[in-house]
């Protein structure tokens, strides 16, 4: 099972994006699963540093579309300071509100089922903007 944990701010999107992995029948073929804070009962205010690390103990690829490089526990500063080769990547919507538009999340879709599909090719990359 691959389980995704959407960061807080997205969190809306996730009918949207079950909703299109599900038309597009892959639900049937991978076993994804979306989580968000609440599921995980992690804290809505846990820094960036803090997300990613609990991400990466529950074995999670982290979606996000905001984490910056500003402050010591940022995310782009966490994936610098802790990545390792065996980290899984994390996953940086450029525009998610741009989700709305069926061409923009088809192509989201496809590259978000490239990297669970192949993504032992992905470990230790560190961060991966889609689409």
């Amino acid at each position: 099972m691959t389980t995704i944990l959407l960061d807080h701010n997205i969190e809306g999107y996730a009918v949207i994006i079950l909703g299109s992995l599900a038309a597009e029948g892959w639900l049937d073929l991978l076993p994804i699963r979306l989580a968000t804070f609440a599921d995980v009962n992690l804290p809505f205010e846990s820094d960036d540093r803090a997300v990613w690390r609990f991400a990466h103990e529950n074995n999670m690829i982290l979606l996000t579309d905001n984490r910056n490089m500003k402050g010591k526990d940022s995310l782009e500063r966490a994936i610098r300071e802790e990545n390792t080769l065996t980290s899984l990547p994390v996953l940086t919507i450029g525009k998610a509100e741009r989700l709305d538009e069926k061409n923009y999340r088809g192509k989201f879709i496809a590259r978000l089922v490239e990297v669970i599909l192949d993504l032992d090719n992905y470990l230790g990359t560190g961060r991966i903007f889609i689409p």
